[in-house]
Order: structure tokens, then C-alpha cells, then sequence
């Protein structure tokens, strides 16, 4: 399986498009700053991690634990985009949201902000709680909807039916995509996806986790654009571990995608 094979993704054919124009428009680095991966503070790489390190453009996922953030440290590791995490449920923010959304722009890295879903919210309530707290930027990467079980949570352990899971995901996308006029992102693991993604949902970019091989090793029949591939990378600029991940694809296709997206670098 290629690492971008064919898909319904509406994103696609714009990005081979904007490929082809500009590959006739510059050489094969582009605009894009070689990514400065692996670093040699990571952890000892496992297989998958390994084979993460064979794409060029590299990016970070963050949230208050990774405390204070030197975002031009992290730019000039050669970090490409950052997901960045804004809201959770129907009434928590992200303490640190709004200094890394403001930082990440103030350095020229593209970045999204995400939503993690608390299943004992009804979905209107949480779309309505994260349109309240994100800004609607036009020059932003389309928002993440992340979507995984809450067993760790103290007041809501349980699965819910994986009906109900996908209707509060589609009232959720549909207002989301409403908010910033962009198509989210889907961010899921390895047991969610097998209980309620597999099959459905066919027509959205999707950003996996998949820590001990490719994605394609451990998901049946679902192409993606971003791999989450280590929850202990090290990235100057951030103190402790920082959750790394990989676009799927060149630098030249990095670019074509921004420019799709309408990303202001």
C-alpha cells in the first residue's frame, strides 16, 4: 500500500494539481525548510519510528503539558505544523491554547487547533464550546476533530454504542466545517477506529495514531495524511516529551496542501 494512494478525499485531486504546478514553478525543496529529523535527544526509535523518519515534513501536537513553549526554538528545528489542543468536552479550554495558537503564527508554523470529544456531552454542546473558544482563521489548517474512547476518564469510562459514537462525530464535523469553512481532519487510534471508524466517514483527511508500525500496518482500508507516530519525541524549544508526527507525502506536496488550504507561512 502506498503512502498516498488514491482516495475519495476531496483534497486530493487539488493537491496533485497543485503539485504538478509547482514542480514546473521551483526546484524539489521548494520554500520548505529541510526538517531537522531525528533529533538525537529522541528515545531509543522502534521500527515504526524509524520508518517515520523517512518523510521529509515533520510536525508536533501539544497542549498545557508541555508547559511553556520557545515556539522559535520550534521553528528552527525545522518543525512544519503543530496541532494544538483547544477544547474538550462542552466546558474545558486548554490553559495554554491561546498562547500557542498566537505563538505558532508569530513564528510561520502552520497549525491547527483541536477538539477532544467527551462522550457523555451531547455533540451540539461541545461544537457550540468549541466554536465559542477557536477563532475562526482563514489562514489556519482545517480544525481536528479527535475522536478515541475517554477509559480514562473518572465520570465517563464507558463506550457508547458506535451508532450514537457517529452521530455526534457527523453533528460535530458538520458544525466545525461550518465555523472555519474548512473540511476537519479526523484524529483517531488503533481501537476506536476497529469499534466505530471502520467503513464510515470515507470522505475526510485523517490524522493516526500508530506508534509501533505504519498506519497502513494497523488500520484496515483507511488512507491518511498525517501519522502520529511517538508520544516521547524531544523537539528543541520544548522541555519534556512532545507528541511527533509525520505528513504523508514530499516537501512540493507539503506546499501544494498549504496552498489548498489557503495557509499563510
Amino acid at each position: 500500500m502506498s503512502r498516498l494512494t488514491p482516495s475519495p478525499a476531496p483534497w486530493r485531486a487539488a493537491v496533485l494539481g497543485a503539485l504538478a504546478l509547482l514542480m514546473t514553478a521551483c526546484s524539489a525543496d521548494g520554500t520548505v525548510e529541510r526538517a531537522h529529523y531525528p533529533l538525537k535527544s529522541d528515545a531509543k526509535p522502534h521500527e515504526g519510528v524509524r520508518k517515520a523518519h523517512s518523510f521529509p515534513v515533520h510536525g508536533i501536537d501539544v497542549s498545557k503539558w508541555q508547559g511553556e513553549i520557545d515556539w522559535a526554538e520550534v521553528k528552527r528545528a525545522g518543525t512544519a505544523f503543530a496541532f494544538i489542543k483547544a477544547t474538550e468536552g462542552g466546558d474545558h479550554l486548554d490553559e495554554r491554547f491561546q498562547e500557542n495558537w498566537r505563538q505558532a503564527k508569530a513564528h510561520g508554523i502552520p497549525r491547527a487547533a483541536y477538539h477532544f470529544v467527551f462522550w457523555c456531552r451531547p455533540a451540539h454542546e461541545q461544537a457550540e464550546w468549541f466554536a465559542r473558544n477557536v477563532p475562526n482563521d482563514k489562514d489556519a489548517l482545517p480544525p481536528v476533530l479527535d475522536v478515541e474512547w475517554n477509559g480514562h476518564s473518572r465520570t465517563c469510562p464507558k463506550k457508547i454504542d458506535p451508532v450514537l459514537a457517529r452521530e455526534k462525530i457527523t453533528i460535530m464535523l458538520k458544525a466545525m466545517e461550518k465555523h472555519t469553512g474548512k473540511r476537519p481532519i479526523i484524529y483517531t487510534d488503533i481501537p476506536f477506529h476497529a469499534d466505530v471508524m471502520e467503513g464510515h466517514f470515507k470522505d475526510y483527511t485523517y490524522w493516526l495514531r500508530s506508534v509501533a508500525a505504519e498506519p497502513h500496518e494497523r488500520y484496515e482500508n483507511r488512507d491518511w495524511l498525517f501519522w502520529q507516530y511517538t508520544t516521547t519525541g524531544r523537539v528543541p524549544g520544548i522541555k519534556g516529551p512532545v507528541d511527533r508526527n509525520a505528513f504523508a507525502g514530499s516537501r512540493a506536496e507539503w506546499q501544494a496542501y498549504l496552498r489548498r488550504q489557503r495557509v499563510i507561512q
